[in-house]
């Protein structure tokens, strides 16, 4: 049976990101009733290379895309922390904005990229800044989301600590150890990624995308996949018991 969380948030560096590595398995969750967020750490400020363009008005035109491209994915909602493109570091505050939206919207399932990945392939160094956003993400996944003690001032903003269970990391060939069936969504991933119409331009990535697919599903009976290399920090049996926990809880704070 598919794993279908009840809710996962999506963390990455730039637009697109989330469209070129994740977004089939999001629509899939997505069109199975799951909320679904997206956080950008960046608002791709620098990723226009025109003549004239300044930094306010890339960030304009692509956090718009952004929009359009959640909306095509299903997400429920997108955040822009809008730190600086190009200069991301793995900071404590980073950390603690994603902590602040990790508890705000409390998925079970956490998305990001692999921040060990350096050399990808013999034509392309991993981003700076793709290898910072996820090395926040883990950091304010596990353990910093869930200890009540760590970045307790966000109890004033009426955040309680949240434990995620798993964690997907998006990641190349052969390190996935999890594959996501997107056949029914390769469309949907392929038209996410059309919408940033400032960064395809005059191409067109379906072929492209369709190949990468069918290369992570080949050998599992799937048409077109998504790879993931997937931590597990709550088993189904202690997933149950702390949703439980965190519902008391709550409704201790409600009566109050």
């Amino acid at each position: 049976m598919t794993y279908i969380p009840e809710s996962a948030m999506a963390i990455a560096a730039h637009p697109d990101d989330i469209e070129f590595s994740c977004a089939g398995t999001l629509a899939r969750w997505a069109r199975a009733g799951a909320r679904i967020s997206l956080v950008l750490c960046t608002s791709g400020d620098v990723g226009i290379d025109e003549p004239g363009m300044t930094r306010e008005r890339a960030a304009e035109i692509r956090e718009a895309e952004s929009r359009a491209a959640a909306e095509i994915i299903g997400a429920t909602e997108i955040v822009f922390l809008r730190e600086p493109d190009g200069l991301l570091q793995p900071t404590l505050e980073l950390r603690k904005k994603l902590v602040r939206e990790i508890r705000r919207f409390r998925p079970e399932v956490v998305v990001t990229s692999d921040p060990t990945v350096v050399w990808a392939g013999s034509d392309y160094i991993n981003h700076p800044d793709h290898r910072a956003a996820a090395t926040a993400a883990l950091d304010a996944t596990f353990p910093a989301a869930g200890q009540p003690n760590l970045f307790q001032e966000l109890e004033a903003e009426g955040l309680r600590a949240h434990k995620p269970r798993k964690v997907y990391v998006t990641t190349w060939e052969p390190n996935a150890d999890e594959h996501v069936n997107i056949e029914s969504t390769i469309d949907i991933k392929i038209a996410a990624l059309r919408a940033h119409k400032s960064q395809m331009k005059d191409w067109d990535p379906e072929e492209m995308i369709k190949s990468w697919a069918a290369e992570r599903g080949k050998g599992k009976e799937m048409a077109y996949a998504e790879g993931f290399r997937v931590v597990t920090l709550l088993s189904d049996e202690d997933w149950e018991k702390y949703k439980e926990k965190m519902a008391v809880a709550g409704s201790a704070e409600k009566a109050a």
